[in-house]
């Protein structure tokens, strides 16, 4: 793999998916991070079994894989050259490739990406700190019954628009497929 990819927080970001409740990155996303084949990231992977637990990696089952490729609107000479399915690995798996891949680039990528993991969850801890305090106020408030019912009103509007900035947004789904039109004469 001559061509060499620019790593930086964004690029780690795009790859990050989020499969079986945990966040993962593939097996074919981390070998172009590291500048080497898939076949060879996964060689270094199987020849050692017992540092890659399923909590630090998994292979991704076919209808997720399925899943996964649909999300994509463009189709990817790489999905279509692939023969098995998918690795995904979580945080802690990618941390175990660096010992097994044992280079000066793994280390450096290794750090890149854990530090866009860190960075993703001290901000879901500080989005879920705000939200407890939020409803500690709003018990609060609402067990103290100190206000008049115009301004109960008025608090309960800002609580729920307060949560909905705080709570993440779902992810959009990729349409696909064609928007017909239904042609009159």
């Amino acid at each position: 793999m001559g061509k060499k990819t620019q790593i930086n927080e964004s690029f780690v970001l795009s790859k990050i998916h989020f499969i079986r409740g945990q966040k993962v990155i593939l097996d074919e996303d981390l070998a172009v991070m590291y500048g080497v084949e898939t076949k060879r990231l996964n060689e270094q992977v199987k020849r050692n079994p017992g540092r890659f637990p399923k909590d630090f990696m998994f292979q991704l089952s076919k209808k997720e894989f399925e899943n996964l490729k649909s999300q994509f609107a463009t189709s990817s000479s790489s999905w279509g050259g692939r023969r098995g399915r998918p690795f995904a690995f979580t945080d802690y798996g990618v941390l175990m490739l660096s010992g097994v891949l044992n280079s000066e680039t793994a280390i450096q990528v290794n750090l890149k990406i854990i530090r866009v993991y860190a960075k993703l969850r001290e901000m879901l801890l500080k989005n879920k700190d705000i939200l407890i305090k939020l409803e500690q106020m709003e018990k609060k408030i609402n067990s103290q019954e100190i206000l008049a019912g115009k301004h109960d009103n008025e608090i309960q509007l800002i609580f729920r628009t307060l949560k909905q900035l705080i709570s993440p947004p779902p992810m959009p789904r990729k349409r696909i497929g064609f928007k017909s039109a239904i042609l009159s004469h």
